[in-house]
């Protein structure tokens, strides 16, 4: 005892000037404290993407997602220009960080630089050139905060490839018409995407289109399901909701396009863009439900397509005279239009700018797609719609007088078309995006946003 009283006496007066004993002399464990780890680091280092499987219940027209592990790689895309949605990304990044270990968070390069000091561990991003060829690879689940303009942003990432992550969007735009979640429910929508299917074994997903319904919803509870073994350190145990409550999924069409010179070649190739990333630039979207496992990559079409989730259009641009464009269908000619444009939309798009040209509005699961003119020359041109695989070609008249037309993909400018050009365009159905959203949310935009049959004059009340 006095050796020890001696050495700590020796010590206080070898310590602060305050006189009290060090952490060591007292036996105390002492702990650094280093700097927060704000760096940005290369996606490319990433594993490759795990891709989920898609089961068609008996009580949903939409089909329920499972993933054969917990997902790792998570894009986050928060609107442009738009600071109080930058400060909610922020906030949900730290909250599935802290709370869903092995989340790596990916930024598009832009935005990636200007909050990567605001959050205590490292993000990833890639450059603009590289993002919609290393994204189709690494990227799990896409996450947007926004409105539609956001979602057609994340969804652009992924245009020239056959596969495109489930999208989980939160409406914080203007409209948010394909947005689901309000940005208040995020933990809870969060976690029912992330959980999603976490105890069904994947062997029991035969087949991503299966009419078997792994569980009925209407199906009490077991309480003897754990979760597999991949999700054990999910904070709360891993907690999953059961096989009876799934994430729900709406695959949505999209238009494979295909634009060809006067030769006949596929020339799509010339135009990928060299910043899909960035806001003025990029094509559109694409979806795989193929169950592999569980990792098949991503692969590009030969020839290349550019796949559109709202529209295709060509329009007659600063010219003041109206375009001439001949259509075909299934290769039989059925009009010559003379109009400011057309497009060809799909039931997605058919709430965008075909809706304001006058064309139809159609549900989303409705395996179509639509032809609308822009304000023809013709009274009798009405808009068409048309069986999903429908073959379109459009093709300028020799009667433009050597004009170039200009086309846009999800309105996008992608290239100026002229005579002898064509631009082939069809529907293709069970691979676009997955949305994850409720059952009822086509009909309550529809009524809510778009204000579907709204009654005008005074209220009528009832007696």
């Amino acid at each position: 005892m006095a050796l020890r009283s001696s050495s700590i006496a020796a010590l206080r007066r070898a310590g602060p000037a305050l006189g009290k004993p060090s952490a060591i002399a007292l036996g105390q464990r002492l702990f650094s404290v280093s700097a927060a780890r704000r760096e940005i680091l290369d996606a490319a280092t990433l594993p490759d993407r795990t891709i989920p499987h898609y089961q068609q219940t008996k009580t949903s027209s939409l089909l329920s997602l499972y993933w054969a592990a917990p997902p790792r790689n998570i894009l986050l895309m928060p609107k442009l220009h738009a600071p109080k949605v930058t400060v909610k990304a922020v906030e949900f990044a730290k909250h599935i960080y802290s709370n869903y270990p092995g989340l790596n968070l990916i930024f598009e390069e832009h935005i990636a630089r200007d909050i990567h000091e605001t959050l205590p561990f490292p993000i990833y991003t890639t450059s603009p050139s590289d993002a919609p060829t290393l994204f189709a690879k690494k990227i799990d689940l896409v996450t947007t905060m926004g409105g539609d303009g956001t979602i057609l942003r994340a969804a652009s990432l992924f245009s020239m490839h056959n596969s495109v992550p489930p999208i989980l969007s939160f409406s914080m735009g203007t409209l948010g018409f394909l947005g689901e979640w309000k940005f208040d429910e995020y933990k809870r929508a969060w976690r029912e995407c992330y959980m999603s299917g976490c105890s069904v074994d994947m062997e029991a997903v035969a087949d991503p289109h299966t009419r078997a319904s792994v569980a009925d919803h209407n199906q009490p509870p077991n309480p003897d399901y754990t979760p597999l073994e991949a999700w054990d350190t999910v904070r709360g145990n891993g907690k999953c909701m059961g096989p009876g409550r799934t994430s729900k999924i709406l695959l949505r069409n999209r238009l494979r396009v295909g634009i060809y010179d006067t030769q006949g070649r596929n020339i799509n190739e010339q135009l990928l863009p060299t910043s899909a990333a960035e806001p003025d630039l990029g094509p559109s979207v694409a979806h795989l439900t193929t169950p592999n496992h569980f990792s098949t990559p991503p692969t590009l079409e030969n020839p290349p397509y550019i796949h559109a989730i709202n529209e295709l259009s060509i329009d007659r641009g600063s010219h003041p005279h109206l375009a001439i464009i001949d259509i075909y269908v299934n290769g039989h000619f059925l009009t010559e239009a003379v109009a400011d444009g057309i497009l060809i939309s799909t039931p997605t798009g058919s709430t965008a700018y075909s809706l304001s040209a006058g064309g139809s509005i159609v549900h989303p699961l409705v395996k179509s797609l639509l032809i609308t003119p822009i304000s023809p020359r013709s009274l009798s041109f009405r808009p068409l719609v048309l069986p999903l695989h429908t073959k379109v070609v459009l093709r300028l008249s020799k009667r433009n007088r050597g004009r170039e037309l200009p086309v846009s993909i999800d309105g996008k400018r992608r290239v100026a078309v002229t005579i002898g050009m064509e631009v082939r365009v069809e529907g293709k159905g069970g691979e676009s995006d997955g949305f994850a959203e409720d059952d009822d949310s086509w009909v309550g935009g529809l009524n809510g946003l778009l204000k579907f049959n709204y009654p005008f004059g005074e209220p009528v009340e009832e007696p």
